[in-house]
């Protein structure tokens, strides 16, 4: 992959944003198929590990830390299969335990730049397996003319301008990485001290009442990402959480996430403040969104309590966060305590920064 005097070709890379995320996206055939290699070529082409990333094309925070290895798919239905990898910023460390839905709108785009779709028009849906869980997602992209189109009306709370909008329905999240909605069978479980949700519809969550740690749910994002002893207390929750939800030891894992709530604020349904897992997150992400949106309607849990839920079996749940809200729209069946979310589906936006060709270190 690398010669011993820095002359190596670089290795062909697209710098996308996907939602309110930003990642460096790949081919998988042109990484090393090897997993310890690979690792160490994401490491470097993103500077890892150094808090400033200055080595490389990483942000210096988990959210633009991020990198998708696309390919085609073998499996009969799916178009694309999509790698999601979670580069630390300050550690040796790459996760490919959770989904990211933000990077994965990216997804259906670059796999039409690349040639791995073929692009119709008006719309191109882009059927896709995140390998990671499973998941499985349609993307609708705009494509007049065949072409992908960027420019559009849609905004997203977290991104400044607007973009050509890009509808993901998630078709199986249901319990994508811990294996069932609810790991314990439970809408709420006494962990560490405090009533909890332990969930996963995408993304491994622990939703628990911020006033169930002394904090209101509303404090400014930089307030609570600067509240050490807060911190310190989620992580002892999150580590307690972990085998409940089949993870394990989470000491040096991303998941599960921990998502503060409190009754909505700005005219949505829920106000959230999301830790990834350790810093709080700017926004929430997708998944977080769509897992936190679930608890809500699940009677006896921390988020059905403080929720204000609109009537129907399709529900447009408003996610409130720190710079905005994030719209999920959840299809559900039954009743009471034998609901089922049977569909999640949701608005992202996404953009190419950059296309060229990235250059691990030489000694990779």
């Amino acid at each position: 992959m690398a010669s011993t005097n820095g002359d190596h070709a670089g290795i062909a890379c697209m710098l996308m944003r996907g939602g309110t995320s930003k990642g460096a996206y790949f081919l998988a055939d042109d990484l090393p198929q090897d997993r310890a290699k690979r690792d160490a070529v994401l490491l470097s082409v993103m500077g890892s590990p150094d808090p400033r990333q200055v080595d490389g094309v990483g942000g210096a925070h988990p959210l633009t830390s991020k990198v998708a290895v696309v390919s085609r798919s073998s499996e009969p239905g799916i178009d694309i299969d999509y790698l999601f990898c979670q580069v630390s910023v300050d550690r040796p460390l790459v996760d490919t335990t959770p989904n990211c839905g933000n990077i994965l709108a990216g997804v259906g785009p670059f796999a039409i730049a690349r040639g791995l779709v073929k692009a119709s028009d008006p719309h191109t849906r882009v059927r896709v397996r995140t390998v990671n869980t499973g998941t499985v997602a349609d993307l609708l992209i705009e494509t007049p003319n065949g072409v992908v189109n960027e420019a559009g009306t849609a905004r997203i709370d977290g991104v400044p301008g607007f973009a050509a909008p890009i509808a993901i329905d998630f078709l199986d999240a249901e319990g994508s990485v811990c294996g069932a909605l609810l790991p314990t069978g439970r809408s709420v479980d006494h962990v560490a001290g405090v009533d909890v949700t332990l969930i996963d519809n995408g993304m491994p969550v622990i939703v628990l009442a911020a006033s169930s740690v002394g904090r209101s749910g509303y404090e400014p994002r930089d307030q609570l990402d600067r509240d050490a002893a807060l911190k310190v207390r989620l992580e002892e929750i999150r580590l307690a959480a972990g085998p409940l939800m089949n993870l394990g030891d989470v000491r040096d894992k991303v998941v599960p996430k921990v998502i503060l709530v409190a009754a909505p604020q700005a005219g949505g349904n829920i106000a959230t403040r999301s830790f990834i897992p350790h810093e709080c997150h700017a926004s929430i992400g997708v998944f977080a969104a769509v897992t936190v949106a679930t608890a809500c309607v699940l009677p006896g849990s921390p988020a059905h309590g403080l929720a204000v839920l609109p009537e129907g079996p399709v529900k447009v749940i408003s996610v409130e966060h720190p710079t905005g809200e994030f719209s999920v729209r959840l299809t559900l069946e039954g009743e009471g305590g034998a609901v089922k979310v049977t569909q999640a589906g949701l608005l992202r936006t996404a953009r190419k920064l950059f296309d060229g060709r990235i250059f691990p270190r030489w000694d990779v």
